[in-house]
């Protein structure tokens, strides 16, 4: 089925380093297995990934007029996302972070929030919305909950299927500042720690279904290794994730909303779509970054149908 996206929000380079021990001391260095950069983000890394499983996407966002731009927009044109609508900024760099990987999988992370903090509604063009079927927000925090609630209503008033994806951590402050967008919201797709954080629930269902109560249609939650829990009007599952060697856990959470928000596009129930969310996650775990190796929805599809699942 054909799906048209407007990946609207954060856009962020990341620049991966595998095998980092510890931190040289003093101005010493350290050799490392790999240095690898990525298109990342809540709304860039999930343009991409749904890109490679066949969507047509187009960006909005800000970033700066910097070779970190170049080099975003670069990756995510080579991965076939209408990188036009990411309006370049020269009061601020490009968002960036750097990411070093230890032996045991542990990546505590750099970050430069940059151009993403300077995006506003009035970056879009008039036209963003125009043959779009799906509209993916990612860092509804940064436009605030009121604008953020004006583009999704737009979008819902339009017959646009919405989602929402929040970058910061969550906290009760942050779910005060986006109420707003909720009730115009079909699909949510947080982390645990954000659902807890947010609604301050005891258990990760009782938090999902605290955010159905603030309009929300319906709540799809990663929760790392254990895979993912939805919830919805008809009640609250888990779905369990993949077992594959994972090389690097950075960008799963964007995967996961992509392979979601792809399977809805192909008529899957939610239960269903969070599973091909889960496979498309334990692609992106198996190399560095959203874009590694040469996936698309055909091999996503066949490590989901292979089943090989843990609990």
């Amino acid at each position: 089925m054909t799906m048209t996206v407007a990946a609207v929000g954060v856009h962020v380079l990341d620049t991966h380093v595998l095998g980092i021990e510890s931190i040289p001391s003093g101005s010493d260095g350290q050799l490392v297995e790999t240095i690898r950069m990525s298109a990342a983000g809540t709304a860039g890394g999930t343009a991409l990934v749904l890109s490679r499983l066949g969507a047509t996407v187009r960006s909005y966002g800000a970033v700066g007029d910097d070779p970190v731009g170049d080099t975003l927009l670069a990756l995510l044109g080579r991965a076939g996302v209408d990188t036009a609508g990411l309006v370049r900024k020269d009061s601020a760099q490009t968002s960036a972070s750097v990411l070093p990987v230890r032996p045991n999988g542990d990546r505590p992370a750099w970050h430069c929030i940059g151009a993403n903090g300077l995006f506003t509604l009035a970056d879009l063009p008039p036209d963003a919305l125009d043959g779009v079927t799906h509209l993916h927000l990612g860092g509804p925090e940064f436009l605030g909950g009121d604008a953020a609630g004006e583009l999704l209503a737009r979008a819902r008033a339009a017959g646009i299927t919405t989602s929402v994806d929040v970058l910061a951590p969550g906290d009760p402050d942050l779910l005060a500042w986006i109420a707003a967008a909720l009730p115009h919201t079909d699909y949510l797709l947080p982390n645990d720690e954000q659902v807890l954080g947010l609604t301050g629930a005891d258990s990760l269902a009782d938090g999902a279904r605290a955010l159905l109560d603030h309009g929300v249609g319906c709540v799809a939650v990663t929760q790392g290794a254990r895979g993912a829990l939805v919830a919805a009007a008809e009640g609250v599952a888990e779905v369990p994730a993949y077992s594959v060697d994972v090389v690097d856990t950075t960008g799963c959470g964007d995967a996961f909303s992509a392979g979601f928000l792809r399977g809805v596009s192909l008529g899957r129930s939610p239960v269903e779509a969070a599973a091909l969310g889960c496979a498309t996650a334990a692609q992106v775990a198996q190399g560095l970054g959203t874009d590694a190796g040469a996936y698309d929805l055909a091999a996503v599809e066949a490590l989901a149908a292979a089943g090989e699942s843990c609990a």
